[in-house]
């Protein structure tokens, strides 16, 4: 049977996300731990455990939601049950969750439907990079998921950037191919935008423009005066994200290292080191050159796969396998 498994991690203790032998990695921790609750051998070869992602990171980078694949025989799930009077997927969620390190999360365990592929089914795949630009102190509690720029950039012209991106391209000017694949992606959106400063209220002192808009009466009340009191105290308490810049771009799928570097090409352009036309003219020619490789990894946050209807998955897996024209 398939099983769908989504999870988050902290990408600043691990060397990406695929095995590799010596090294701590996110599928490496995630498939010893599955080997452990199901009671397979690490080094049996009838019975792999192993997982299909839906997006392989990089060292370094992070993942608030993550999906993969697992197929596994019934008979090894049922072993996860032990003495829990509970169905088996539920209890390999629960084992799962205790087994993982801190830096790992699981989100959920589910029988995947048919047609499932946590890789080819997927529509889509959204991104965040963050910024601490010069306008913001970096918080140190953000300090591994951030990253700090002394200059203050200009968004706007890096959303004049960031338009080139957006529809079918050639994006070989800022990623390299899989063995046998292309660097042609199907951007759908891609801005800059820098958090509003706002309280953890979202606007102190204002009910309404507060985000107080989904709670009965006796609520309502209390969550005003506690704005209200936040504003008289003569000081607020800022949202986490408050006044850093982030990037946000959402692909059908992306090529290794094509969103670290298109963020390091718009961050040149938004310090005023390059121009737009330089920006236009790696787009046009898609060739790989020394000011278009990767920014730093720790900003980076894969945040979200997007799947089709059931009844469509198994289609979107064979016509993603395809190989990819600009036609």
């Amino acid at each position: 049977m398939r099983l769908r498994i989504d999870l988050a991690y902290d990408g600043g203790g691990f060397h990406g996300w695929a095995k590799q032998p010596g090294l701590r990695t996110v599928q490496g921790v995630v498939e010893t731990a599955l080997h452990t609750v199901m009671r397979v051998p690490a080094d049996d070869t009838d019975e792999p455990l192993r997982l299909v992602v839906a997006g392989r990171t990089d060292t370094g980078v992070h993942a608030a939601h993550q999906v993969c694949h697992l197929d596994v025989e019934e008979p090894t799930l049922d072993r996860c049950v032990g003495h829990m009077q509970v169905p088996a997927v539920e209890a390999l969620r629960r084992r799962l969750s205790h087994d993982l390190p801190d830096d790992i999360a699981l989100h959920g365990v589910q029988v995947a439907p048919d047609g499932f592929d946590a890789r080819f089914s997927a529509l889509e795949r959204t991104y965040v990079y963050r910024i601490a630009d010069g306008t913001r102190s970096a918080d140190p509690r953000m300090r591994g998921f951030v990253w700090k720029l002394e200059d203050t950039l200009d968004i706007p012209i890096m959303n004049e950037a960031a338009v080139m991106t957006i529809g079918l391209h050639d994006f070989g000017s800022f990623a390299t191919p899989n063995p046998g694949g292309t660097t042609i992606r199907e951007v759908k959106q891609a801005i800059w935008q820098r958090v509003p400063m706002t309280d953890m209220f979202g606007n102190a002192g204002n009910g309404e423009e507060a985000g107080i808009v989904a709670c009965d009466e006796t609520q309502r009340g209390v969550s005003k005066r506690n704005a209200d009191n936040a504003t008289n105290m003569g000081y607020t308490v800022p949202s986490l994200e408050s006044g850093l810049v982030c990037f946000t771009i959402v692909a059908d799928a992306f090529a290794h290292n094509m969103v670290r570097s298109l963020v390091n090409a718009c961050v040149q352009v938004g310090r005023h080191r390059k121009s737009l036309d330089w920006f236009a003219r790696k787009m046009a020619e898609p060739v790989r050159e020394g000011s278009t490789g990767p920014i730093a990894a720790c900003g980076l946050t894969l945040e979200h796969v997007a799947y089709p209807p059931d009844t469509e998955l198994a289609t979107r897996a064979q016509s993603i396998r395809a190989r990819r024209t600009l036609d």
